[in-house]
């Protein structure tokens, strides 16, 4: 008979500022490449949620680039920040500050390589100095361009568990991920949090620092949940999601899914993705595949 899961706190009583506040239902992308290709006034028209990759060092965009984006503040524009992995090719694998470890300097850190991804390694956030690399160096990096907050990527870690090469991830580690979110929360107490997949019940009734992970959250986003095929499983996990209850302020969770339909012309399936995620009142997004995030979709509808 499994055990009955401990009470979960509720969130702190404090105002969420109002920059955090996204919108139920509201209209998002994802796109990682650079934004001088795109037009940039269709795209802040279309959306109003913005998820980029705006590490200063892979010059994909400037911070004239994200104001524009932002449309005066109708938009929300996050940036892409990989918690649970380190890449290759940012500048942070290989430099680092003084009073700094580098991710590829941290050995102590790694989990191992990240299967079908052979510039990444799986980094354990457990470790003191990975935590406060990202904290302290990279995060403020990406908060000096102008984004309002991250989009928070292979938080999957946590759900590995320990009989895997792929990211073995003890208790410590688990524990790690959830408490560097919190550092996050608590150096950047008016910055939007998403935290993409990840959404099993180790994140959704995790507890850190002793209050509700959950709370420290302004949203969740799950890649293929309606295609290319359903995943019943990932839908059900944003249910449980959807009817946590609201934070103090009354603002419900922002729930976005991110499908790929091979192509943008693909619209009848698009449409039906669109559809089904919508049912659920959740926020969908459509593209056309998910290595990259090199294309910018237009949907109509």
């Amino acid at each position: 008979m499994a055990s009955a899961q401990p009470p979960v706190p509720p969130a702190a009583a404090v105002t969420i500022p109002a920059g955090r506040n996204i919108g139920i239902g509201a209209p998002w992308v994802s796109y990682y490449g650079n934004v001088g290709r795109l037009d940039l006034a269709r795209m802040a028209n279309t959306f109003r949620l913005i998820d980029i990759d705006a590490d200063p060092d892979q010059g994909n965009v400037t911070p004239a680039q994200i104001a524009t984006l932002k449309a005066g503040g109708k938009n929300r524009v996050v940036s892409y920040l990989n918690l649970g992995a380190c890449e290759r090719f940012r500048s942070y694998w290989q430099h680092a500050p003084a009073g700094f470890l580098s991710c590829g300097s941290n050995h102590r850190a790694h989990l191992g390589r990240y299967d079908g991804y052979h510039d990444e390694t799986w980094m354990n956030p457990a470790d003191p100095a990975y935590r406060k690399l990202i904290v302290r160096y990279v995060a403020p990096r990406l908060i000096a361009q102008g984004v309002d907050g991250f989009y928070l990527d292979n938080l999957e870690l946590i759900e590995h568990g320990v009989r895997t090469r792929n990211g073995p991830c003890d208790a410590a580690c688990q524990q790690g991920a959830l408490d560097l979110v919190r550092e996050l929360r608590d150096a950047f107490p008016d910055k939007i949090l998403i935290m993409q997949n990840a959404t099993s019940p180790a994140t959704r009734l995790g507890i850190t620092g002793g209050v509700a992970f959950a709370s420290l959250l302004d949203g969740i986003a799950h890649e293929e949940v309606y295609a290319p095929v359903h995943d019943a499983d990932v839908e059900r996990e944003l249910l449980k999601w959807s009817r946590l209850p609201a934070g103090t302020s009354g603002r419900k969770l922002w729930i976005g899914t991110l499908d790929y339909v091979g192509r943008c012309g693909n619209a009848r399936q698009a449409r039906s993705v669109f559809a089904r995620s919508r049912a659920h009142g959740f926020s969908p997004s459509v593209s056309d595949a998910s290595a990259g995030q090199n294309v910018v979709c237009y949907w109509g509808f």
